[in-house]
């Protein structure tokens, strides 16, 4: 029996094997995954957003903040002090460790030894992007209580460490039971010396972050580096997209992010769980760096809260697959992903992990996204990849 369609049916029929012939051969390469040939989308389990209650900040107490050196940091991600109080110290976008001595921003350390004219000032935190493995990129940063030396999470050098008068910083590890670090990104140091670090995927390097995002790929690690062995070891495998990391104020566990996810998980380091991990918290949005204050509270930048397009987009990877080949860019996907707008978001949990307090810029008006929250003398100082600023919120 033949088939007869109406000249709609035939139309629609037609454009929908089109469009799937388009996106199976991507004959233009304008999709945001054409040059990853082997690119591979992975399921995300992660709760929807109905399912992690918080309290909004109806007050967008964010917009609240200072506003600091502007124009004068591209993409300050972390922010640390000193231990005299000095500072602040913080990483920006052309691979550059500065320092603030009170008049002015200063070069403190340099986590690369190719430095050239391509590493110059740049006008936005992502024309730096092309260069990053040649320049460095230095992320999370840490300060040695006892000896005034600095550590770096750089995404391309790995962890490094210089002493308290900078210069070109020290490689301390590269790779971890012999796999390469791809995108060393944070770390916090243990009273002994141990530092604790994350190593956000093996497959994709920081200035591939949007596809390391799109995937969900699930080769990060958690570490630990031990000074006296000078090795790394893995303590976490498998994790999706692993980012901030934080000890708790009595030394028991840390915390580190998981990005995807949108979760702090427990790493136990003593008692009867030591060597064990489990969820600390479930987080509003999704996490970049983690801090712990005097109290033993841990602070949380969120780079972006929960919505419902991000969650259909992890849950089901073959719809994410044929999404991400349309003729869309990155960058557009990006904007999706994140809600449309930039959101400044930052909360604190309790030492038990109870959410006790949120702080927003919901309209991106001055904060418009926040990669981490250090809390000294009733300050908050914000940083972010994305800014060429510090914010600072009065507590």
């Amino acid at each position: 029996m033949a088939l007869f369609f109406s000249p709609l049916t035939s139309a629609l029929l037609f454009l929908t094997l089109s469009l799937a012939l388009y996106c199976s051969i991507d004959p233009f390469n304008h999709c945001a995954i054409s040059d990853f040939p082997n690119f591979v989308a992975h399921e995300v389990v992660s709760p929807r957003p109905d399912q992690v209650p918080w309290e909004r900040d109806s007050q967008n107490s964010l917009q609240r903040s200072e506003v600091l050196f502007q124009n004068q940091v591209q993409g300050p991600e972390s922010v640390a002090f000193d231990p005299l109080g000095r500072g602040p110290y913080t990483g920006v976008a052309d691979g550059r460790v500065m320092f603030w001595n009170g008049e002015n921003w200063t070069d403190f350390a340099f986590t690369s030894s190719n430095r050239s004219e391509i590493c110059d000032p740049k006008p936005s935190a992502l024309s730096y992007l092309r260069n990053e493995h040649i320049c460095g990129r230095p992320l999370g940063l840490r300060f040695d209580k006892r000896t005034g030396d600095l550590y770096i999470a750089d995404a391309y050098m790995g962890l490094l460490k210089v002493g308290p008068e900078g210069g070109l910083a020290m490689p301390l590890v590269t790779e971890a039971e012999g796999v390469p670090l791809g995108f060393t990104n944070d770390l916090d140091i243990d009273d002994d010396g141990t530092v604790y670090f994350t190593d956000s995927s093996i497959n994709y390097q920081r200035r591939n972050f949007l596809q390391l995002v799109f995937s969900g790929d699930n080769t990060g690690r958690v570490l630990k580096y031990d000074p006296i062995a000078k090795k790394a070891v893995v303590l976490v495998s498998d994790v999706q997209f692993p980012n901030g990391v934080s000890i708790s104020k009595d030394g028991s566990f840390f915390v580190f992010c998981e990005g995807d996810i949108g979760s702090l998980r427990r790493y136990w380091l003593k008692g009867e769980k030591a060597g064990t991990s489990d969820v600390f918290a479930m987080l509003p949005g999704h996490p970049d760096n983690v801090r712990t204050n005097k109290e033993g509270e841990f602070w949380v930048a969120l780079h972006c809260k929960r919505n419902y397009y991000s969650y259909i987009m992890a849950r089901y990877p073959k719809l994410r697959m044929f999404i991400l080949r349309l003729p869309i860019t990155a960058r557009i996907h990006y904007m999706f992903q994140i809600g449309m707008r930039p959101h400044g978001l930052v909360v604190k949990y309790s030492p038990e992990g109870k959410l006790v307090k949120v702080l927003e810029d919901s309209e991106g008006k001055v904060v418009r996204s926040v990669s981490e929250v250090e809390e000294k003398d009733g300050k908050l100082w914000l940083g972010s990849v994305l800014m060429n600023f510090v914010a600072v919120y009065d507590l």
